[in-house]
């Protein structure tokens, strides 16, 4: 039933650079994007103007608690049966979702990651959400003892490719160019 869909899986710790990735490959190959949060950004959004990391990850165990382990799933697994060529699935944090995307015949994983304090800076600039203002130690803590953070650099282990985002926004482009090039060549095979 999928045999011809590709879907990639895209992981990153927070300010990796993982929704640049995604628009860039929105862009230039023309895939369709889908967040793995997209449903609790959406739920929090009817409430509330701004939303913390940590109301996510509240949302999600109380979601998880109530219909399931593979609530974020069932979404997901709606959104590819509507639609054809390539898909790009954002923001994998449990393993849970490297195991949903491998379920795909033709699942690739791309990893973006970048030094912790580089991605702390970045995300304190930025101000999307309301604890972007955190501390580097809180920032820290946030990644080692949030449910939603912790699995993150054991699925960058298993992924397909890495993407080192330290430098220039040339060289990330060119990284996802290359992991790109490598997962249409194994399509056209």
């Amino acid at each position: 039933m999928y045999k011809d869909k590709i879907v990639i899986g895209l992981v990153g710790e927070t300010g990796s650079g993982k929704d640049t990735v995604a628009h860039y490959l929105k862009r230039r190959y023309d895939v369709d994007l889908l967040r793995f949060g997209r449903p609790l950004k959406k739920a929090l959004d009817l409430f509330f103007e701004q939303s913390s990391k940590e109301d996510q990850a509240w949302l999600y165990q109380t979601f998880k608690n109530r219909f399931g382990e593979d609530v974020l799933h069932k979404g997901v697994l709606r959104y590819v049966h509507q639609h054809n060529g390539i898909m790009c699935v954002n923001g994998m944090r449990m393993m849970m979702d490297l195991e949903f995307i491998r379920s795909f015949e033709n699942s690739y994983i791309i990893y973006v990651t970048a030094d912790q304090k580089l991605r702390w800076k970045r995300v304190t600039s930025r101000g999307e959400k309301t604890d972007d203002d955190a501390s580097f130690e809180e920032f820290q803590k946030f990644e080692v003892e949030s449910e939603t953070e912790k699995a993150i650099p054991e699925i960058g282990k298993d992924a397909d490719f890495v993407v080192k985002n330290e430098t220039s926004m040339d060289d990330l482009l060119w990284q996802v160019d290359d992991a790109m090039k490598q997962i249409l060549q194994k399509r056209c095979g």
